[in-house]
């Protein structure tokens, strides 16, 4: 069973908003990793002090013992003690020819093995040797634990290196998140100041219904015109606030979106044609229908802004299938700069002169963080084409 597309940009999103808690969590095993390494490295060296001492101990004996045979028996002790210790020793007299060994990688040997001359000299690329008495050379290795603490190491920097990286990546989302906390709280406010004018533009839409049937009519277009800019109001208040779960059909949304903007299209010069392909009412969705007509009027407008002064074709598409639907708006305008593609969604990034470049940003919030859809710019020859995708209520 295979995860799909949408399940992953899921995923992703809730890894994004638990980074911090990810970073701690890493914080935390780094510490105790630490933590542990440096118990583990006492015990090594205090078991390496503890061994040492007492091979010196042996080798003191055996040089105060007035017995002959004393020292032969203390350098058997002292090499059963390596033995256990299992570090790498290879002895050999002044010809070379080894004498005593232990710990060789390849096990027990004749002493004639050439094997064990090889590996005192792979020894001497480790450690130089040690001379001994009568030009005999003692060649050693790396206690075993070695290997394992430069493991230890390598895996602590690994961490502290995969922390240092989660960090940032924690912190730029903190960013984003102060960042979409202030355009949320300018947003409530635009809201709360379009309200003193609405109420002063519909008092004097009242005083033009009183006077003759032609300014009876433009009071008709100025109530729409409120009307739509009390709605707008409306949306920007509920920007940061729990999203309605109703039944949307897209196509029948679609057509809303459509029949809004036709006659407020330029009509003569540069002519802009909006068109919409949907099967009937369109495939069936769960989620805030004003939140998401909010996001496909921003797309169509950011299309129509592209055509501003040229003219051109908007195309609205509805699809469905493999429980995703799909809104598409596609224009044959200049397109989107390469150079700003990456930051498209960004808040306050617009080609526009003076304008917010919220739209954009505000659509994939909508599309992506209150609905679990994903909203991307695909590229094109020419136009621009942003492809909404929308999980399809079951059954519907």
């Amino acid at each position: 069973m295979t995860t799909s597309p949408p399940a992953l940009r899921n995923t992703f999103r809730r890894l994004r908003r638990a980074g911090p808690e990810i970073v701690l969590a890493l914080v935390v095993l780094l510490g105790g990793l630490s933590v542990w390494q440096a118990w583990t490295i006492a015990g090594h060296l205090r078991d390496d002090a503890r061994e040492t001492s007492r091979v010196f101990g042996r080798i003191i004996a055996a040089e105060n013992d007035p017995d002959p045979a004393a020292g032969a028996e203390a350098l058997f002790q002292v090499i059963a003690d390596i033995r256990g210790t299992g570090i790498p020793v290879v002895m050999t007299d002044s010809l070379g020819v080894p004498t005593a060994f232990a710990n060789l990688p390849f096990g027990e040997v004749p002493f004639d093995d050439p094997r064990i001359a090889a590996y005192a000299q792979a020894l001497d690329l480790k450690n130089l040797p040690i001379s001994g008495p009568r030009s005999s050379h003692i060649h050693f290795g790396p206690i075993p634990v070695a290997r394992h603490l430069t493991w230890l190491a390598l895996l602590q920097i690994g961490l502290l290196a995969t922390t240092i990286a989660l960090g940032l990546w924690a912190y730029r989302i903190a960013a984003n998140r102060n960042r979409d906390r202030l355009w949320v709280a300018m947003a409530r406010e635009s809201a709360h100041q379009l309200g003193t004018p609405l109420m002063s533009a519909r008092a004097w839409i009242d005083r033009l219904n009183d006077d003759d049937p032609g300014t009876r009519n433009v009071a008709l277009h100025l109530t729409a015109d409120l009307e739509r800019l009390e709605r707008v109001a409306q949306r920007f208040e509920r920007i940061g606030r729990p999203a309605r779960a109703e039944r949307v059909a897209l196509g029948a949304l679609a057509e809303r979106v459509s029949q809004y903007f036709a006659p407020r299209l330029p009509q003569h010069d540069k002519r802009v044609t909006l068109s919409v392909r949907a099967p009937a009412a369109g495939p069936l969705i769960r989620g805030d229908p004003v939140l998401l007509e909010w996001a496909l009027e921003a797309l169509v407008r950011n299309a129509i802004d592209a055509l501003s002064g040229r003219g051109g074709t908007i195309t609205i598409e509805v699809t469905s299938g493999s429980g995703t639907a799909t809104v598409t708006v596609a224009d044959d305008g200049p397109g989107i700069p390469l150079e700003i593609r990456s930051t498209l969604f960004e808040p306050g990034i617009s080609t526009k002169p003076g304008g917010w470049g919220i739209g954009l940003a505000l659509a994939r919030r909508i599309v992506e963080e209150v609905h679990g859809g994903h909203l991307e710019f695909v590229p094109v020859a020419t136009g621009a084409v942003f492809r909404a995708e929308l999980p399809e209520e079951q059954g519907g």
